[in-house]
């Protein structure tokens, strides 16, 4: 009887879950932080991905003599998720003041896709750097420093040539490269990595998202696999409702720019038309002071005038009339003053519209 009673407590601890289904997460770090804490934490909130936030952190270790830790549990999720595991060199007491907005100018993160049952190892890179490399026994879980490779790619194209014109192609090419390879790793988390990149509002990039959004179904399509994949995470309704939020914002631009032309040019043919009217009151009460003032001139100012209008020189009008030009000329320009006209040109406007 006590055989099978142990046959049956070794079965069931061959076929217990938390036996089989812990993960273990393991690296080094350097020497000199060999002393301090090392940090697991889970992200749900994918605009906190880089950066010291207390709230996200669900387990913590010590390195030992050689700078190796482990973190070994059963407690995460059975699906993908985003975590980061983080050290620094900030001092107990110095953490609230210096970690303000999560900001840690001190530590040293790498972030990873990673579930329940993952096996990961962070070991040193042959240049003996720590957090630059991911073996795992998930496939999907250092798609992220892939995309930072990519990232860094696209800065220095766009350092290259540091003209307007170069962002504007270049701009097109890297989201294209980006989403496509995102697409490509069939894991929605990689994904929203590059998302929150590219949708970043200090990052240079964000007016060309904007644009992106306008025209490109990429993003409501990357909602639907999300759904399909992760369709309880956090990651989902957090995505979905900044999604709204922009599109909302993009609408309401081009709402605001499509009136805010409209009103421009509607301004504008209202301006026109209010100097048109403007114009013509003073060519009409030009005309009707000068037809009034016509009535004063003198009989030989008349003919003078009438001679003027038919292109007559001075010097013409003088000999039709058997006077001086010093005397034609004394003529017209009181004839000038009489009719406030400055030149023949405008005179000869003047009686031409009459």
């Amino acid at each position: 009887m006590k055989w099978i009673k142990t046959i049956l407590c070794i079965s069931f601890l061959i076929c217990s879950p938390a036996l089989w289904s812990q993960y273990k997460f393991s690296g080094y770090v350097e020497n000199d932080t060999k002393d301090n804490t090392i940090y697991l934490s889970l992200i749900e909130d994918y605009r906190k991905m880089s950066g010291i936030y207390p709230e996200q952190i669900i387990q913590k270790v010590y390195p030992d003599s050689t700078g190796y830790f482990v973190f070994i549990e059963n407690n995460l999720p059975s699906q993908n998720r985003i975590y980061r595991i983080h050290t620094e060199n900030c001092f107990e007491e110095d953490k609230e003041a210096i970690h303000f907005n999560g900001i840690c100018l001190n530590s040293k993160e790498i972030l990873f896709i990673a579930k329940n049952e993952d096996t990961i190892s962070l070991p040193f890179t042959i240049e003996e750097e720590v957090f630059c490399e991911v073996v795992s026994t998930n496939e999907r879980s250092n798609t992220f420093l892939k995309v930072d490779s990519i990232i860094e790619n696209m800065r220095y194209a766009f350092s290259s040539y540091r003209s307007e014109a170069n962002r504007k192609v270049n701009s097109k090419k890297w989201f294209n490269t980006l989403q496509e390879y995102g697409k490509n790793q069939n894991e929605p988390l990689t994904e929203l990595y590059i998302y929150s990149f590219l949708s970043n509002k200090s990052n240079n990039l964000y007016t060309y998202y904007l644009q992106d959004l306008k025209q490109n179904t990429y993003y409501d399509a990357l909602l639907d696999r999300l759904k399909n994949k992760y369709p309880n995470s956090p990651y989902v309704q957090q995505y979905n409702t900044e999604l709204a939020a922009d599109k909302f914002s993009v609408e309401i631009t081009s709402k605001e720019t499509s009136s805010y032309w409209l009103w421009i040019i509607i301004s504008l043919l209202i301006l026109s038309g209010l100097l048109n009217v403007f114009q013509f009151q003073k060519l009409r009460k030009h005309k009707n002071s000068y037809l009034l003032t016509e009535k004063k001139l003198t009989q030989q100012e008349r003919k003078i005038l009438d001679l003027i209008l038919q292109d007559k020189t001075n010097k013409e009008i003088a000999s039709l009339l058997f006077l001086s030009v010093s005397t034609i000329k004394t003529h017209i320009n009181n004839l000038y003053k009489k009719i406030d006209a400055e030149s023949r040109d405008e005179l000869k406007t003047l009686y031409k519209n009459k």
